[in-house]
């Protein structure tokens, strides 16, 4: 996740750069109002309600080290939806505490909490029913497997229902690619699938999660699970072989929990339009190519802060 990191005090600059270092493999950013003393890197801001406006929509997660009320002053205009806001902590200062605010399960905000805890030796504070009852919701499972949850209506109604005691069936789409990944995920979690297509799943009452590729029909208590896509950005030195580059996004994938199989666009930059390795790995996969010019990647560096690294620059 790319985390954007609001330390207030000197104390809390302390705390944001352990955080760097220890919460692999997350990524911070750390933002530091003007006037304050930063290490090299930080971002400075003049006024934090500015800041926080203009980090909202690009970043994974906002993590404040403050007291919690400022936190919520800062984000309320901006919270639209728990399926698209980022995930919101909190730590105070003393990092006695670290309380997830927003996105606990869709944007991932309560596994972050448990890491940063950890970390910082602090108290995780989470409060979403399903956990503080230790079920685990389908919004959540679905965060993990790499799918969005729809309509928004039923992740509320399913979460209430299984809080209260009853059961649900969780269902796989015939025509979905990739079932059998999903299914041994799910197995992991201790849930059993049954396969279905979307007209029987639709027909049937009991409260249910379908994953499919495509959501059909709404009925109460059925909640769709969609794989969100995954795209990987690759870059390699000239004439390297696809087998090579194939190992290193296998590996990547293992990282997040995801299969090679799941992977649905190969990105990369104009540069590398002829690269034979890329090219022949994205045609083995059976998948899409697009390559970006550099006028492109210099506003997406600048807009997300990415680092450049030196050599890259010069081939590029």
């Amino acid at each position: 996740m790319r985390c954007a990191v609001f330390p207030v005090t000197a104390n809390g600059i302390l705390l944001a750069e352990k955080l760097a270092a220890a919460c692999t493999p997350h990524v911070f950013d750390m933002y530091v109002k003007e006037g304050r003393q930063a290490p090299d890197g930080a971002v400075r801001y003049a006024v934090l309600g500015d800041a926080v406006a203009d980090t909202f929509g690009r970043y994974d997660a906002l993590i404040f080290i403050s007291a919690i009320g400022i936190a919520v002053r800062m984000i309320a205009p901006h919270i639209r939806s728990k399926l698209t806001d980022p995930a919101v902590i909190v730590i105070d200062d003393a990092a006695k505490h670290a309380v997830s605010v927003l996105s606990g399960h869709v944007g991932g905000a309560n596994a972050l909490t448990l890491q940063i805890a950890s970390v910082l030796e602090a108290e995780p504070v989470i409060t979403t029913a399903t956990d503080v009852n230790r079920i685990e919701a389908p919004d959540a499972v679905a965060a993990e497997l790499g799918m969005k949850p729809c309509p928004k209506s039923e992740i509320q109604t399913l979460n209430s229902a299984l809080v209260d005691g009853k059961e649900i069936l969780w269902a796989i789409d015939k025509e979905l690619s990739n079932a059998y990944f999903y299914t041994q995920k799910l197995k992991r979690h201790g849930f059993s699938t049954v396969s279905m297509t979307q007209e029987e799943i639709f027909g049937k009452k009991d409260l249910a999660v379908f994953l499919t590729e495509n959501a059909g029909k709404e009925r109460k208590g059925l909640l769709y699970m969609q794989p969100r896509r995954l795209i990987a950005g690759i870059g390699c030195r000239r004439d390297v072989p696809a087998e090579a580059i194939r190992n290193a996004l296998q590996k990547a994938c293992m990282q997040i929990g995801q299969d090679i199989s799941r992977v649905s666009e190969i990105a990369s930059t104009v540069v590398k339009s002829d690269e034979q390795g890329i090219l022949e790995l994205a045609s083995s996969l059976g998948i899409d190519t697009v390559f970006f010019d550099n006028e492109v990647l210099e506003k997406t560096i600048k807009r997300y802060h990415l680092p450049e690294y030196a050599f890259v620059k010069r081939q590029i």
